[in-house]
């Protein structure tokens, strides 16, 4: 099980507090509901995330405030592999800038680290220039890109970071 990350941001203010838990299946609702508001597309579908949240090759981690879930990522393990794969990240539109995003990451190397991996890839939309930001102040760094990556035709520029 993995543990809550939020004593580790102690000096935030308990009415705005954010904690990070494993996800159950009991959260499949607000997950799905979240991924519809956050993204247009490229979406983890209903099914895909009941998949992940059985799946003992996957990680879901929540992001929770005042008893809602305002942010949601998911982590894939390969069998044999030492990298682990953010695959989805997406935090309530009404949420962003409290560092909820942050939170996640830091989560999910924890994650990835108790499952023996020694990095985290992830890739990102080229047009996102926020979460790039956000992953470049956590330590990540470009390790390449991908064309035509999305359903939309856009680029994704690959991130690593080493876990070690």
């Amino acid at each position: 099980m993995l543990a809550a990350v939020s004593s580790i941001f102690a000096g935030d203010d308990a009415s705005t507090e954010v904690r990070v838990r494993r996800a159950t299946r009991d959260d499949l609702d607000a997950i799905v509901m979240l991924e519809n508001a956050a993204f247009d597309a490229d979406r983890v579908s209903r099914r895909q995330w009941r998949h992940h949240l059985e799946s003992l090759s996957a990680g879901v981690l929540l992001a929770i405030s005042e008893r809602h879930v305002v942010g949601a990522m998911l982590l894939l393990f390969r069998r044999g592999s030492k990298v682990a794969r953010l695959y989805s990240i997406a935090v309530a539109k009404g949420q962003r800038g409290r560092g909820i995003g942050a939170r996640l990451l830091v989560a999910a190397e924890r994650a990835a680290r108790r499952r023996g991996a020694n990095a985290l890839r992830l890739e990102v939309r080229c047009d996102n220039a926020g979460a790039q930001r956000l992953y470049e102040r956590l330590g990540y760094q470009r390790c390449g890109s991908r064309r035509a990556y999305y359903e939309d035709g856009a680029d994704a520029l690959r991130y690593c970071k080493s876990l070690c």
